[in-house]
């Protein structure tokens, strides 16, 4: 290859990382905004406020843990093998890792699904002691066989280097979960009397129905590109056969690290779904209490959570470009997308900390004039901001080269050292109490 095609094919590849960049900031900026709307709409809607988001909140982190055991780890895992297939022109062997990794989280999803919905009452009476919550999980319980399935063929998608995919399923998704909630929660508001209990149900079922939309949206798209699938598989090079078996345990072996280090990150949250409202009990009244935990996870996690959405961007597009970098050792590429992706993350990071600290009344009293409290919390977990996006780009890197297990370590490091500090500081307060 000459100097002139190198340098074209190079730009290319750099055209193509940016544009599904930019593809997925401006999807996830349109899913936050949809997400804001609803989170203000169920936070100043009378009936529900502060207690209704403590509800919903506490089911979802449940919901999250079998949610990142089933889908987080999947769509990096199957793009990183897939984009190094790709990479080499074994588009046979992409597809096929494709079909046996859907098989396979199927049934993880079916599973995860049955566990929920059965384990609904238990978890929410004798974990979360928090009755109200069970129906709340009951109506989430499938959402995790679709997002499993979903999770699989964006995958797919984005190790084929077509992020858009996953950025229109996203924001279709969104769109519908937007909507639905609104439309469910005002019926159900009617029918019930506006109930808190029968409205956050209501809520979480309009998620459910919106992630069987988005899987939708990705099986319709799937069919239109079944022929240039089939004609690409038919121009494959460099194929080499492989056992099921061996398919499956190379799917394990790169999700399974990429989901620890998921379920640690969220595994802090369900920390404080366990321990805020048992704890603030025994001071205070139920309702209360969970109105409590309802500003912690409705308010300021939503509100912390905005900046890393954009973040996400960076970090869903570098997993499959640095390993069909590293699959063609083109390690220059790999330092390109490294540096300029941290002074992104820099860039969006350190703004949105220093603005959410210094402002956070005004934020709150603008965005939730009818229930405004929280402002203390709000500039105390704002300060994590920067150094959650910082660790969510490394740890796309070292995911996208192969190090997989780097950032489950060091994630585990962190998770130990904060559970040790909640468990001392709460008892150490009661004790004082």
């Amino acid at each position: 290859m000459t100097d002139t095609a190198e340098k074209k094919v190079s730009r290319g590849k750099k055209e193509t990382f940016m544009q599904g960049i930019v593809t997925l900031i401006f999807s996830q900026l349109l899913i936050k905004l949809l997400g804001l709307v609803y989170n203000l709409y169920l936070t100043n809607r009378e009936g529900f406020g502060d207690q209704g988001n403590g509800i919903v909140s506490a089911s979802y982190q449940i919901y999250a843990v079998l949610l990142t055991i089933s889908s987080t780890g999947v769509p990096n895992a199957i793009s990183k093998l897939v984009s190094e297939r790709v990479a080499v022109g074994d588009h046979k062997g992409a597809y096929r890792i494709f079909k046996i990794a859907f098989a396979t989280f199927a049934v993880i999803g079916l599973v995860g699904s049955l566990m929920l919905f059965f384990g609904a009452g238990m978890i929410a009476n004798q974990w979360l002691q928090i009755p109200d919550a069970e129906m709340t999980m009951v109506a989430l319980s499938p959402a995790v066989f679709f997002v499993a399935i979903s999770s699989v063929m964006r995958g797919y998608f984005n190790g084929r280097q077509n992020l858009k995919v996953t950025a229109r399923s996203q924001t279709l998704e969104q769109i519908f979960k937007t909507t639905l909630t609104i439309i469910l929660v005002e019926i159900v508001a009617i029918i019930s009397n506006t109930s808190t209990v029968w409205m956050a149900g209501g809520a979480t079922l309009a998620t459910t129905l919106a992630t069987f939309v988005g899987f939708g949206y990705l099986y319709l798209f799937y069919k239109t590109r079944r022929k240039e699938i089939a004609s690409e598989i038919r121009e494959t090079v460099n194929y080499k056969y492989e056992r099921v078996r061996n398919i499956v345990k190379k799917i394990l072996l790169v999700s399974i690290p990429i989901a620890l280090t998921a379920i640690m990150s969220s595994l802090n949250k369900n920390i404080d779904s366990f321990t805020v409202v048992r704890s603030l009990k025994q001071f205070m009244s139920e309702d209360m209490a969970i109105t409590q935990y309802g500003i912690l996870g409705g308010k300021v996690d939503t509100l912390t959570s905005l900046p890393l959405s954009f973040n996400v961007a960076f970090a869903t597009a570098l997993v499959p470009a640095i390993s069909a970098a590293k699959a063609i050792k083109d390690y220059k590429s790999i330092k390109q997308k490294s540096t300029f992706t941290l002074l992104m993350s820099m860039l969006i990071g350190l703004p949105c900390t220093v603005g959410m600290c210094i402002f956070a009344g005004p934020i709150l009293n603008l965005l939730y004039p009818n229930a405004s409290s929280g402002t203390i919390v709000l500039q105390i977990s704002s300060l994590t901001i920067i150094f959650t996006i910082l660790d969510q780009t490394i740890n796309s890197i070292l995911q996208g080269y192969g190090k997989l297990r780097v950032p489950a370590i060091a994630l585990g490091c962190r998770c130990d050292c904060e559970i040790d500090f909640k468990f001392n500081f709460s008892s150490n307060t009661f004790n004082r109490c």
